[in-house]
């Protein structure tokens, strides 16, 4: 628990309503068949969390202050305000789901909720030390979120047969813009970019190298683990009773019939978990790269940074009030979105921890490399994908 923070603070910030609709969708429609890209995606994810993970260690200022000095003011400018605008489209979507979860346990308004959650990440901003709250939520929520869906999997009874078989790499007719936003939403770049900052926060140096790079694994190994609870229940649920789902939330209603009111609300605190941290993580990531971008500060502390995170905030609850839902459509154009921006940053993340822009005992190694270089492919062909997808079909 000691080494515990960066890494399980991105776990819960990546894990939100977009990750659980798209886990749901793929389980409910196509089964335990698409596992093995779940697997795929924590391996590129850990790699690029890993190398952010040493430049944040490697401690010469903030990442994006580092590429303005070393790249020129453009290329950080256009990462900035792309991360920013990425965390901002899914922020709406973390506010809903947070919201609707306590909607349905306590058949109540949404926009009640909305205002009540919105203004509780606001108040942890008022906090002195507003790192240590944040870590210390993030861990208390990433456990309610692993027990809320390890609960409701035994309730399910998978099959452990299928499982086995969605090991093998098959893709179905149809599932295809689905299998790239699931990759998306677990292979996070602006999760790993944002890992560095999390470590300078910790108050890591290359000292702490064993310690850091253990716990980010540990954090990336536990998003693996949600995000696979959560197909394989709604595998087991869903795809077995030919159940169709639009959301997360329609996986908690479906449940009630078929097991009862109690694994039905244990589902529901498990998307409210995944909602509220990634609503404060998102907005925490948006805030601190924004007030990188503009600013030239990054600490958690500082006022200009906590402003930031503030507007990140609002745009979300915002934008949940006006629209009051968010259809499956919306939530799967802003995953399709996020992964044409990403590319840059990987590049990035890549160059910073492979060249001597970082001392040799951080360096990657070169396997570290290889998975580098085909997760910035993987990105590339996942943009292009999206692209004809989204403007040219």
């Amino acid at each position: 628990m000691k080494h515990l923070g960066p890494g399980i603070i991105t776990a819960a910030l990546v894990f939100g309503p977009g990750s659980l609709t798209i886990n749901t969708k793929l389980g409910s429609s196509y089964g335990y068949s698409l596992l093995w890209v779940l697997i795929i995606a924590m391996i590129l994810m850990m790699a690029f969390t890993t190398m952010s993970a040493k430049i944040g260690l490697y401690g010469r200022g903030s990442f994006i202050q580092r590429i303005k000095d070393e790249m020129g003011k453009p290329i950080a400018l256009i990462t900035g305000v792309g991360i920013f605008l990425t965390t901002a489209s899914f922020q709406a979507g973390n506010t809903i789901g947070a919201s609707i979860a306590f909607a349905e346990l306590f058949s109540s308004t949404l926009l009640l909720w909305i205002v009540i959650f919105s203004t509780s990440a606001i108040f942890f901003l008022f906090f002195k030390s507003f790192y240590k709250i944040l870590e210390k939520l993030m861990i208390g929520l990433v456990l309610l979120m692993l027990i809320s869906f390890l609960l409701t999997l035994i309730m399910a009874k998978p099959n452990f047969t299928e499982i086995f078989r969605g090991l093998s790499p098959s893709i179905q007719q149809g599932s295809e813009f689905l299998v790239i936003t699931l990759m998306a939403s677990s292979f996070s770049i602006v999760g790993a970019f944002y890992q560095s900052y999390l470590v300078g926060e910790k108050g890591w140096g290359s000292g702490e190298k064993g310690d850091c790079l253990k716990e980010s694994r540990t954090g990336i190994i536990t998003l693996g683990l949600l995000s696979t609870l959560v197909m394989f229940c709604a595998a087991a649920v869903l795809h077995e009773n030919n159940v169709e789902v639009r959301s997360a939330s329609d996986l908690g209603m479906a449940l009630e019939p078929l097991f009862g009111s109690f694994t039905s609300n244990v589902f529901m605190i498990g998307l409210f978990a995944a909602s509220f941290s990634s609503m404060i993580g998102n907005a925490t990531i948006g805030g601190v790269i924004l007030a990188d971008t503009f600013f030239s500060v990054s600490s958690l502390n500082n006022i200009k940074v906590r402003l930031m995170i503030i507007l990140v905030v609002l745009i979300g609850a915002v934008i949940a009030f006006v629209f009051g839902a968010l259809p499956l459509e919306l939530i799967i154009f802003a995953q399709g979105i996020t992964v044409m921006v990403v590319p840059l940053a990987a590049v990035l993340i890549l160059l910073f921890a492979s060249t001597k822009r970082i001392s040799y005992e951080l360096r990657n190694k070169f396997y570290l490399n290889v998975v580098g270089i085909i997760g910035i492919i993987t990105l590339l062909l996942m943009s292009i994908y999206s692209f004809q997808y989204l403007f040219l079909s």
